[in-house]
C-alpha cells in the first residue's frame, strides 16, 4: 500500500528536496499533503487527518542517505 507513495518519494526526491530540505513530509495518493521540522508535527498533522496506515512520513535530506541503509558484517564467504 505505501510503496506506491515511496516510489514517488524516490522518483521525485530531487525535486522534493529543493521544496522541502530537511524536512518531514507527508506523502499521501503520490501527493505532499505537508511538510513539518519535526517528525512529531509530520505524526500529529497526518493522524488527524488520515487513517493510519494510509500516508507515509519521509526525512528529506540531500542524496539517499534519508531512505538507505548499508551494514556491514564481519562474515568471510569462502
Amino acid at each position: 500500500m505505501l510503496e506506491d507513495e515511496f516510489t514517488f518519494f524516490k522518483a521525485n526526491h530531487d525535486s522534493l528536496f529543493e521544496k522541502y530540505p530537511n524536512k518531514y513530509i507527508v506523502i499521501k495518493d503520490k501527493a505532499i499533503q505537508n511538510s513539518s521540522n519535526t517528525f512529531e508535527e509530520a505524526l500529529d498533522f497526518a493522524s488527524s487527518k488520515f487513517e493510519l496506515g494510509t500516508f507515509l512520513i519521509q526525512f528529506c535530506s540531500a542524496g539517499n542517505e534519508g531512505y538507505t541503509q548499508t551494514f556491514h558484517s564481519r562474515v568471510i564467504f569462502a
